[in-house]
């Protein structure tokens, strides 16, 4: 954002919040001192662009209504006192690219999310909305929205209708922007329908993203279980050329002694038996056959001297 002030200072000015010196703002004898910073703090913003200056005005206008007695002042004068610092505090930390301080930057002012000003709250959904960092918003909002205090001011639906689009929709919390959208008085009827559509659109694309991803993992799966089977039959097709090369370096005679012992043990035959001669005739012509490969192996083998 520091590299590229004018966007990161985009979602900020097109909400008439910035407060230039040539503006006149409400005042009184009590806070005379924090409306004559903050005319110096817009100055730093928008005339000199020292962004470090400019907030550093603005907590000082604070520490100053912090200490006077605000009795004799006019409740309405004191709080657009005190937004118009929020939003020039707001704009310079954007432009020093500490957007991440903004929220509990203003939030050591207010103390508590419900007592925040609608345009600041706004710009703070904005902000980080932009910045695509919308879950910081999300319990600030939904304590604002939730304040019985807050939901009869004009900026109530406005602001329901922003936490929709830019907080709840893209964290893909769509149970609560449905009950948002059907249980708030905030929306009317073509409005509620709007937004009934937005969410079921979203609910689509969430399963179809939920189901292709299920897909690429069963596939990533599949080919997993198919490596692993192609490993062990190449580990058992060596296995077995590594035996029959062994078994064909043993002597003939010896290799015939190995198979009987084997029958033996493993088919437990009687030789003796007349039903066993098929079966070691057989044999004998499989051992006569592995002789004469064994015997042409070794006449294509070079002679050496």
């Amino acid at each position: 954002m520091k590299s590229d002030s004018s966007a990161s200072a985009a979602p900020l000015k097109g909400l008439g919040g910035l407060l230039r010196s040539s503006e006149p703002v409400p005042s009184g004898p009590a806070c005379s001192l924090a409306v004559d910073l903050l005319e110096e703090a817009a100055d730093f913003l928008v005339v000199h662009l020292d962004f470090r200056a400019a907030l550093a005005t603005c907590e000082r206008a604070w520490l100053s209504l912090a200490s006077e007695s605000l009795a004799e002042e006019p409740a309405r004068t004191s709080l657009e006192v005190k937004c118009s610092l929020c939003v020039v505090g707001i704009q310079a930390l954007a432009e020093m690219d500490r957007w991440q301080e903004v929220l509990s930057w203003v939030l050591q002012y207010y103390k508590v999310p419900e007592k925040l000003p609608p345009k600041v709250l706004e710009l703070c959904i904005l902000l980080y909305s932009k910045m695509q960092e919308p879950g910081a918003m999300l319990d600030v909002v939904r304590a604002w929205l939730q304040d019985p205090g807050n939901q009869d001011l004009p900026e109530y639906g406005a602001l329901a209708e922003l936490h929709l689009q830019r907080v709840l929709l893209p964290l893909g919390h769509l149970s609560e922007a449905e009950e948002l959208v059907t249980g708030s008085t905030a929306f009317d009827e073509e409005q509620r329908l709007g937004g009934l559509h937005v969410i079921h659109a979203a609910r689509l694309q969430q399963t179809q993203e939920h189901s292709g991803s299920q897909q690429t993992q069963e596939l990533n799966q599949e080919g997993s279980l198919s490596h692993k089977f192609q490993s062990l039959l190449m580990l058992l097709h060596q296995l077995w050329d590594s035996a029959m090369s062994y078994f064909f370096c043993l002597p003939f005679k010896k290799s015939l002694l190995v198979a009987l012992i084997l029958c033996l043990l493993v088919v437990r035959f009687d030789p003796a038996s007349p039903s066993s001669l098929p079966f070691l005739y057989k044999l004998a012509q499989f051992f006569h056959w592995i002789r004469k490969a064994r015997f042409s192996r070794l006449y294509q083998l070079p002679i050496h001297d």
